[in-house]
């Protein structure tokens, strides 16, 4: 009797090929629907490498991407591309910070072609801060263009290949990941989620906000969000960042335009040193410290329950160290491996 010989198996379809605008890890992180860290590194104001390498051994292995900011506060530093090459040799990815203050539009294409050949593939467009608070109060600005044009024109150099005057770049345009910024805090308070539909159709690929100690205002402002459907066009990663101390908290509350800290936020930190004596400032530095991280793990852990939010962003301002410990509390280390 013949053998009957069973049917071969029907071939499978190969997995589509998934296409990265520039196949950073943010990026793939986000395209894999994880909830993204970043955090920030300040250059300093000198030419010392070891103080970014020192910065990014505190990161590593507890943040997606690094940004590095770009003369922030106004304030001479190291430079933005100088310090994320450094960062690309340590195996940290960053995003590097361009301001529209100190550039015009030539040298910013020239500065993103130098970022992309030195390895660099996220960038986040931003205004940048007044001069007139910074170490050269006398400077000129530039703002040839605001920062939702740098964002089209970022676009368009990416996916047309073309720089901003329509001319043909070479070999193609610089992969890079587009990143602006949002203040949910601004006033008018209505008109904050149009300028972020403005961002999202410029090309921006993902928004980092202003820091959140207002919970209930962000929450109304991400219902605008999702109502909008901008979450499903940019991913928003909402800033947090701990309070060193009291005095910054009430700082932050009275002095800072575009911030909103609440009275009870302030009077937690200002509680943290109930009992400790005056005259012993390491202790109370050390317990405003402590509760300046403790509040930033509730944060971290209200927000990721918002619809629409993709992940946060962490500003440790000129303490890096205090990373590590909110990503280990809020849960998210370790952090998962992207996709390919």
């Amino acid at each position: 009797m013949d053998q009957i010989s069973a049917p071969a198996p029907a071939a499978q379809a190969p997995a589509p090929v998934r296409r990265f605008k520039s196949g950073s890890n943010l990026e793939r992180m986000l395209a894999a629907g994880h909830f993204a860290v970043t955090a920030e590194i300040g250059p300093p104001k000198s030419h010392d490498a070891e103080v970014i390498r020192r910065k990014a051994a505190l990161l590593e292995g507890c943040v997606d991407a690094a940004n590095i900011t770009d003369n922030q506060t106004a304030v001479v530093r190291l430079s933005s591309i100088a310090s994320g090459a450094i960062l690309v040799g340590q195996g940290l990815e960053p995003v590097v910070q361009m301001t529209c203050r100190d550039r015009n539009r030539l040298a910013m294409q020239s500065d993103l072609l130098g970022a992309a050949a030195l390895g660099i593939r996220n960038v986040l467009c931003l205004t940048g801060d007044h001069q007139s608070h910074g170490n050269h109060p006398g400077a000129k600005n530039v703002h040839d263009i605001d920062s939702i044009q740098m964002v089209r024109m970022v676009k368009e150099m990416r996916d047309e290949g073309l720089f901003q005057c329509g001319e043909e770049i070479s070999g193609g345009g610089p992969p890079l990941l587009i990143g602006a910024a949002a203040n949910p805090f601004a006033d008018p308070f209505e008109l904050r989620v149009h300028r972020l539909a403005k961002k999202a159709a410029a090309g921006a690929d993902f928004i980092q906000t202003q820091l959140v100690f207002d919970m209930s205002r962000f929450r109304e402002y991400m219902k605008r969000v999702v109502d909008l459907g901008l979450h499903e066009k940019v991913a928003i990663l909402a800033g947090v960042g701990p309070l060193k101390s009291a005095g910054m908290a009430r700082h932050m509350r009275d002095k800072v335009p575009g911030m909103v800290v609440p009275d009870g936020t302030v009077a937690r930190m200002e509680a943290a040193v109930d009992g400790v004596a005056a005259e012993d400032k390491q202790a109370r530095r050390e317990a405003w410290r402590a509760e300046g991280i403790r509040i930033c793990i509730e944060q971290i852990r209200e927000l990721r329950e918002i619809e629409g939010l993709r992940g946060v962003h962490i500003m440790a301002i000129e303490w890096e160290e205090a990373v590590r410990p909110i990503v280990e509390g809020a849960g998210l280390f370790p952090r998962p491996a992207p996709e390919v």
